[in-house]
């Protein structure tokens, strides 16, 4: 008889929330109910789900049931709200049922005010990826995300695209050069960059300890989703606000973060959260900070130098490339889309939380990732109000890493590679195309929310290297994020 295998999806289905349980459950399962079929297994495990007090004793299923038993409670528990505010849901028909409970949960927090689902959405920690929440004085350092400041930036170079074919070593070697990719990547000699002497360095005892690594990290680009590619920008129309004649162009665009820094600042504020705001254990990934004590202040301050530190890390790459091709760009665009923002909301001021999401005011520019072989999106806000000025961050994964790593062959990714003409320099099956939705379904979801003003079509793509087999990490587990959360 063939071993029991469980997966994620399969328990979520059965209404197992997101969430360390998933993979105890799994573990036990596996481990002694390993001849069990799959129906039974389930049927087990809605069981512990239904009446996990009559579990607790149960020398295998205990671990599980554990989870399910709320702690007393004390004077100190904040409860939900019964109902959630109202949030907008783009392309739902795209969007994991995981995904969409975070939300809802989010909704129910006591500081929420106002929310929105992005098409791109799937799970995350604290916030779904795509999420946006905005709230009253107070921010979420899991609703901002790990990768603080995680950010695409695009440089358009008046260079004619067939040159990306035609010297299509040179600018491979360039990517190369660039940056470093991988997780604990670090440079031996530092970048010169005024970010670097910021006060709060000094002033901040957790910055303190981080300045070093980070100095040496600026600007390199991590790993997981991060990438820096050369590709063909094509514009069908001048615009205003873009300010680029019709036509096509050689663009380089990358996407990566704040690195250690970023996670680091994640992780210890977050456990600060968690230890003033008790909230039941599936919401505990959602504790707020209020903007009116230390703790809250301090990770603001914090928050916003990651920013500046991500911003910086693209700039020292795209001066090098500009500084290779002997040109200035003809114009630069860029977006975070894990950060919050103070923000007026209905005549007052409140925190927009963007995890995975990026900003869609009136006219605000945006750029929009597809896949390595699918075209990104130059964007420009419409404003919309229900989506909280926002919009997806990019296609969004329907495969996790480890599926897409077991159930992706390396002949069909070389394949897909082919078909569209990319080079890829380091990358992974986790990567793969497959992995993401389809972004001109993404894009049709939100019409509402964005005008496409350009498409970016890759060429060469760089990335860190992956592999067949992956192991995913916590985000707390270890400081260089890999999944761009």
């Amino acid at each position: 008889m063939s071993k029991l295998h469980l997966t994620g999806k399969a328990l979520r289905s059965i209404g197992y929330p997101e969430g360390p349980v998933v993979s105890i459950a799994m573990q036990v399962m596996e481990k002694h109910y390993k001849h069990h079929s799959i129906e039974d297994a389930l049927q087990v495990l809605a069981e512990v789900l239904a009446n996990p007090a009559a579990f607790l004793e149960h020398e295998q299923l205990s671990v599980i049931a554990s989870r399910f038993i709320e702690p007393a409670a004390t004077d100190a528990t904040i409860s939900l709200n019964q109902k959630g505010v109202p949030f907008a849901i783009f392309g739902a028909e795209h969007i994991e049922e995981a995904a969409l409970h975070q939300m809802y949960q989010a909704a129910k927090l006591p500081v929420s005010v106002a929310g929105a689902l992005m098409p791109d959405a799937h799970s995350g920690y604290g916030l779904p990826i795509g999420g946006v929440l905005a709230t009253d004085n107070a921010v979420i350092p899991y609703g901002v995300g790990v990768d603080i400041g995680c950010r695409m930036c695009l440089s358009i170079f008046d260079i004619d695209p067939k040159e990306l074919a035609q010297r299509q070593s040179f600018f491979a070697r360039e990517l190369g050069e660039a940056t470093l990719f991988g997780s604990g990547a670090q440079f031996t000699e530092a970048e010169d960059h005024e970010v670097m002497d910021n006060s709060l360095f000094h002033e901040l005892p957790l910055l303190k300890k981080l300045h070093g690594r980070a100095w040496k990290q600026l600007g390199s680009s991590g790993s997981g989703n991060h990438f820096a590619e050369f590709g063909v920008v094509t514009i069908d129309a001048k615009d205003e606000v873009l300010g680029i004649e019709a036509g096509q162009y050689t663009g380089f665009l990358t996407h990566s973060g704040s690195r250690a820094l970023g996670a680091n600042i994640a992780n210890h504020y977050t456990k600060l959260a968690i230890s003033k705001r008790r909230l039941p254990q599936e919401a505990k990934n959602l504790a707020w900070l209020t903007l009116d004590e230390e703790e809250g202040i301090e990770y603001w301050k914090a928050m916003n130098l990651a920013g500046d530190y991500a911003s910086a890390c693209h700039h020292v790459i795209h001066a090098k490339i500009a500084k290779q091709l002997g040109r200035k760009p003809m114009r630069m665009t860029e977006n975070h889309h894990n950060f919050a923002w103070k923000e007026n909301w209905e005549g007052r001021e409140v925190i927009v939380h963007r995890k995975g999401a990026t900003p869609a005011g009136k006219d605000v520019l945006g750029i929009i990732p597809g896949s390595m072989t699918a075209d990104g999106f130059i964007v420009k806000g419409k404003g919309e109000a229900n989506a909280v000025y926002s919009a997806s961050h990019g296609a969004g994964r329907k495969m996790s890493r480890t599926r897409a790593a077991a159930s992706i062959t390396p002949k069909q990714f070389k394949q897909e590679l082919e078909k569209f003409g990319v080079k890829l320099l380091g990358g992974g099956l986790d990567e793969s195309p497959f992995a993401y939705k389809n972004i001109e379904e993404v894009m049709r979801s939100q019409e509402q929310l964005v005008e496409v003003l350009g498409r970016f079509t890759p060429k060469i793509v760089k990335m860190a290297t992956g592999g067949k087999s992956f192991s995913p990490r916590k985000p707390d587990a270890d400081p260089d994020l890999v999944s761009g959360e």
